[in-house]
């Protein structure tokens, strides 16, 4: 009964996929015709309405994170700075953690569906790039990539689904990733709504150290590592 079941389910992947992905853009299209996706990417705007849901906003910024990271046209620092301004930088970096975490697990499993398998049989074993070899090296690609911002965060969360990547690795690689990246912003948001120039500054230059530091790595390990 179990193996029937998982059959189904293999046979059914593609298509589970290719739902999520059609109900993701009609929602999308959605946002954009009533107006809703421009209050999504203004601050001020989605700060206030943030604000009016009184308990229920934290669970709003978790979602609209989560949903940006999927619908990749939709930008996700807005919100994280919302989210620091509406309620800190401690709990406003914890929900945009979560959003952004269950985003890019989502983005990962959409691609795992439906393209991990079409990858495997159109190039089988011939794809030989050192750093796809082991999980552990593909874990550290995906951990760097988090810290730099000109890196996209969605278009690695699907380009992962598509490697042999494990989801617990994938999902712990992403977390320890984002959390210097999404503290600075809601503490910048945070800092924001205080007018504290000083603080303001300091969290600029920390951002900039963080955004550094995988170049450095990226330097020392394409000279020494073989």
């Amino acid at each position: 009964m179990i193996s029937v079941w998982r059959f189904n389910f293999i046979v059914m992947k593609p298509f589970i996929a290719f739902v999520l992905i059609i109900f993701f853009s009609v929602l999308y299209l959605y946002l954009y015709s009533t107006g809703t996706l421009g209050v999504i990417v203004n601050q001020q705007s989605l700060q206030e309405f943030v604000l009016r849901l009184d308990g229920w906003g934290p669970l709003l910024v978790i979602l609209i994170m989560s949903g940006a990271i999927v619908m990749s046209p939709i930008p996700s620092a807005p919100i994280a700075l919302v989210s620091g301004a509406a309620y800190g930088h401690t709990w406003g970096t914890i929900y945009v953690l979560i959003g952004a975490e269950i985003g890019a697990i989502m983005a990962f499993t959409i691609a795992r569906m439906l393209g991990h398998e079409v990858m495997h049989r159109r190039f089988g074993d011939k794809i030989h790039i050192k750093w796809l070899q082991s999980e552990n090296n593909m874990m550290l690609v995906v951990g760097l990539s988090r810290l730099l911002p000109f890196i996209s965060f969605d278009v690695v969360s699907y380009a992962a689904g598509l490697t042999s990547l494990s989801y617990w690795r994938f999902a712990l690689a992403t977390l320890l990733g984002i959390i210097p990246a999404s503290f600075v912003l809601a503490h910048y948001g945070s800092e924001v709504v205080s007018s504290d120039l000083p603080n303001m500054i300091v969290t600029i230059l920390i951002l900039g150290g963080i955004t550094g530091i995988p170049l450095l790595i990226g330097i020392v390990v394409k000279k020494y590592v073989k």
